[in-house]
């Protein structure tokens, strides 16, 4: 396990705060209901998106760390 259980749940505290201050903002915001809608589904989407990203540049770090100890485990084996 790469984090502790702290820093886990600090970041996923931070993104409920988060995620709360924005709805308690838009609620008491005086747009119209289709704008409030808009707003949220924006959000939505940014959050998708930014797990996303985070998930790629991960694998790819460890595709990379995996496709290194391949190659000189091979190498070792093959001398």
């Amino acid at each position: 396990m790469r984090n502790t259980p702290a820093f886990t749940g600090m970041a996923i505290v931070g993104l409920v705060i988060g995620f709360a201050m924005f709805f308690i903002g838009l609620f008491n915001a005086s747009f119209e209901l289709n704008v409030k809608g808009y707003y949220i589904a924006v959000m939505l989407l940014i959050a998708y998106s930014a797990i996303g990203v985070q998930k790629v540049t991960r694998d790819n770090a460890e595709d990379k760390l995996f496709m290194e100890q391949t190659q000189g485990h091979n190498q070792n084996t093959q001398a």
